[in-house]
């Protein structure tokens, strides 16, 4: 039997105590209106935690461009606002140019969630894959025994021309530093596709995003949505050409 692209669940840390830690509190604007720790504030808590990971390991100051092309968010149980999240992170798998990194949320009084982001590392004047040092890889050599990590798409696009279709416009707020459309903004995607289908917060339940194309500041940017019985695909389109694919579905 051929092995899934994403493991259910998502893997275990080899030693828990050795991951990279950070925690702060759950503040206004990461929630909505049943208080509850939306998916694009998890995916900032992602890049935040990533950076602070980078100030203390060793040549973290020149590995400071990544690019984002699949994060995962398993919700078993939803961090709330005013509680405090504990975030830990560690390599799950890697090769020498991009890497695999883990990432657990729990709330301090409830709350629980995991998350995977498979993550390239960019050369920043070139613009693409760079090798990591060996320095900075040694920490995460020494936390995986899974040092050949290859790329396999999890996501197909949408091939059924039945499915619902909203412009989702662009604010220049949405850029950040490196002229990228934040990789959050495309998780407020999902909580739009979300809110048109509410019976899918049901819990534990996994979402996906993976990225297949850039998106500027200037496009005009579709947000393509279908329900099936298997759950919510969705998929943001610009000049009907697949940018980003999604998809939330019940874990077992």
């Amino acid at each position: 039997m051929t092995a899934p692209v994403i493991a259910t669940p998502l893997p275990d840390c080899l030693d828990i105590e050795q991951a990279f830690a950070r925690s702060w509190p759950v503040r206004l604007g990461d929630t909505g209106g049943d208080d509850r720790l939306r998916l694009d504030a998890v995916a900032r808590y992602l890049q935040d935690i990533g950076f602070d990971h980078l100030d203390a390991v060793a040549d973290g100051d020149t590995h400071q461009a990544w690019i984002v092309r699949r994060t995962v968010i398993d919700v078993y149980e939803p961090i709330m606002f005013g509680d405090r999240v504990q975030l830990r992170r560690w390599c799950d798998a890697l090769s020498n140019r991009w890497c695999d990194m883990r990432i657990q949320l729990r709330g301090e009084n409830s709350g629980h969630i995991e998350a995977a982001t498979f993550l390239i590392h960019i050369d920043p004047v070139a613009g693409r894959p760079a090798r990591m040092s060996d320095a900075f890889m040694a920490p995460m050599l020494a936390s995986t025994t899974e040092h050949r990590l290859r790329w396999k798409a999890a996501l197909s696009e949408l091939d059924d021309p039945d499915t619902e279709v909203v412009a989702f416009p662009l604010r220049v707020t949405d850029v950040d530093r490196l002229g990228h459309v934040n990789n959050a903004v495309y998780w407020e995607a999902v909580e739009e596709a979300l809110s048109a289908h509410p019976d899918r917060h049901r819990l534990p339940y996994r979402a996906i995003v993976e990225h297949v194309g850039p998106v500027m500041i200037s496009d005009k940017v579709e947000l393509r949505t279908r329900r099936g019985p298997d759950g919510l695909r969705l998929q943001l389109d610009v000049d009907s050409s697949a940018r980003a694919l999604g998809s939330v579905h019940p874990l077992p």
